[in-house]
């Protein structure tokens, strides 16, 4: 999957004691198998992330940090992407899949922390999973992971949910039982072929008991390799350092993590990002602009060809979809063939090789990328440039020529320049093509994940990236039962709220489906019906470039965005 544009320039790097560190740290200590212990990881993100309580996450750059600062009882291996063992040491499941025995590993400790007695982080028992697995079926505003995770899963989730609502739940999570302090059972509805990539998310990490009645959501104590240790919004930065406590360990023996701290900066653009980067002062820059590509290989060719090297550049397909989401429920897009008519006015094409510069492919089909191995998205069939087309849906929709349509307003938020230049090609086209005028908004990021679940515009720049890697993880974004009935609530993922009950009858077939086989049969069928529907209009498939200093060492590139992992991230030494 990896496509590296620069083959055989990393160099081995020797290992030198007494060398100076990035972040001004002396005198590395080396372990087993030349690991080097010590220095700060700089990295950035365009956009300040939203919270950093595990259940509330609903966004990438929030979910980078959590990552770190929080552990459950499964992970993702970042780079085949397979379930591998976190605090669980290992897990049994019985013949009927449904029935899911975790043993714990000994010796798991909250991090140091004041809402503990004497400041010492505690000794992590099955208890505490049971108290999060709770919080993460409890109905309120700072729980949204709900629905990806437990929701139609879990046994009695739905009624421990449902209960909650009215305060205090009155029914026990029947789903979830304490064997002993290092076992934990965790029974199903029935099986589910996804059920081990949702506990992987970091949404369902430990939180301590003591940590929510001290802190609340603003709870930053967990298990993870980093500890927070604060934010700075001059410059804008969250630090993060090292836990001493931290029970992981390479397959040498070497406790991790190997890094001092973690430090991450919120830029908001990646020529910012790339600045500091060639001044050393940050260690990677993600999604870097394919036109910057170019430029950057040749302003700093000796860098990339120097022995040993100083820059790496690679690429990468990525397990996200960029999109538009119409509003369903009401207002203009509530027709069917206007929406038909918006998706076949617009040249994706156009859009990926003139304003993105060849940085992604072209959404001709569904909302799935094309990453899936067995499942093939170019069955699907979506919406190739016809402006021919689109001006007869418009024209039986109501509106000849584009007439007498409403005032259409499209919300997105900044995030660099990317997504304002594709919106104003996306406005010419319309304009062009079809004679529609749409009005667009910029706003931040928080204020446009907020406005998109109460349905405050017409249509809402989006991007679904992998929770974890399934297609059923992107059709989930358009079931149905996710939707509220009442528009003053809040609607997520299912964002363009969207009903269409041979769709879920489709979903729901396939994630109980016995083989992969059944299973993305029916995801095809469902897919389907979702593109004629055009709740979404589909974009462009990512592609991401990252430049890395060449000392960072353990970092491999995930197609899933949402998962970083620096627990062994090193500095070799030049």
């Amino acid at each position: 999957m990896k496509n590296y544009l620069f083959t055989g320039l990393l160099a081995c790097l020797c290992l030198v004691l007494g060398c100076k560190l990035p972040g001004g740290e002396h005198h590395a200590k080396i372990g087993k198998g030349g690991r080097v212990y010590g220095g700060t990881f700089r990295l950035s993100e365009t956009e300040y992330f939203q919270t950093l309580y595990p259940l509330a996450v609903t966004d990438a750059f929030s979910a980078h940090i959590v990552s770190q600062i929080y552990a459950g009882l499964v992970k993702l291996n970042p780079e085949n992407l397979s379930v591998i063992p976190c605090i669980a040491r290992k897990w049994e499941v019985d013949s009927t899949h449904t029935q899911y025995t975790f043993h714990l590993r000994k010796g798991v400790f909250f991090h140091d922390n004041p809402c503990f007695p004497q400041g010492k982080g505690r000794e992590i028992k099955a208890r505490d999973f049971k108290y999060t697995f709770e919080l993460a079926c409890t109905k309120s505003p700072d729980n949204n992971s709900f629905p990806s995770t437990f929701k139609d899963r879990l046994m009695g989730a739905n009624k421990y949910y449902e209960s909650s609502s009215a305060g205090k739940p009155s029914v026990e999570l029947t789903g979830v039982t304490v064997i002993d302090n290092y076992t934990l059972l965790l029974s199903l509805e029935k099986p589910s072929a996804t059920f081990l990539f949702a506990l992987a998310n970091p949404v369902l990490s430990v939180i301590p008991r003591e940590g929510i009645e001290k802190y609340g959501n603003q709870n930053k104590v967990g298990a993870g390799p980093f500890i927070y240790a604060g934010e700075k919004k001059s410059p804008d930065m969250v630090l993060l350092k090292r836990n001493p406590n931290y029970w992981g360990a390479d397959e040498f023996g070497n406790q991790l993590p190997y890094l001092d701290s973690v430090e991450f900066y919120f830029m908001g653009s990646n020529q910012k990002e790339l600045a500091e980067f060639k001044k050393g002062r940050l260690d990677v820059v993600f999604h870097l602009p394919s036109e910057s590509v170019k430029q950057v290989v040749a302003e700093n060719i000796k860098a990339f060809r120097d022995t040993p090297v100083q820059f790496i550049l690679e690429r990468i397909p990525e397990m996200s979809t960029q999109y538009y989401e119409f509003i369903t429920s009401a207002g203009v897009f509530k027709n069917k063939k206007v929406r038909q008519a918006f998706c076949y006015a617009i040249d994706r094409n156009k859009i990926v090789e003139e304003v993105l510069k060849g940085e992604g492919s072209s959404g001709l089909y569904g909302i799935t990328p094309p990453l899936f191995s067995g499942y093939d998205n170019s069955q699907i069939r979506g919406y190739s440039y016809d402006p021919e087309k689109a001006r007869k849906l418009l024209a039986e929709a109501g509106y000849p020529n584009g007439q007498k349509l409403p005032k259409i307003t499209l919300e997105l938020n900044s995030g660099g320049a990317r997504n304002t230049s594709v919106a104003l090609e996306v406005q010419k086209q319309l304009k062009e093509n079809i004679n529609v005028n749409i009005e667009f908004n910029i706003v931040g990021f928080p204020q446009k994940l907020e406005d998109a679940k109460y349905a405050r515009a017409d249509m809402f720049r989006s991007a679904w990236t992998a929770d974890y890697p399934s297609p059923e993880n992107f059709l989930w974004i358009l079931y149905g039962k996710t939707v509220p009935s009442s528009i003053s609530e809040p609607s997520f993922p299912n964002v363009s709220r969207y009903v269409n009950a041979d769709f879920d009858k489709l979903y729901e077939k396939a994630e109980y489906a016995a083989t992969e086989e059944e299973t993305y049969k029916y995801l095809t069928e469902a897919e389907q019906i979702a593109m004629e529907d055009a709740p979404v209009m589909v974009l462009w498939y990512d592609e991401n470039y990252r430049i890395l200093q060449s000392r960072v060492q353990n970092f491999p590139l995930s197609p899933v965005r949402m998962y970083i992992n620096l627990e062994s991230v090193y500095f070799g030494q030049h």
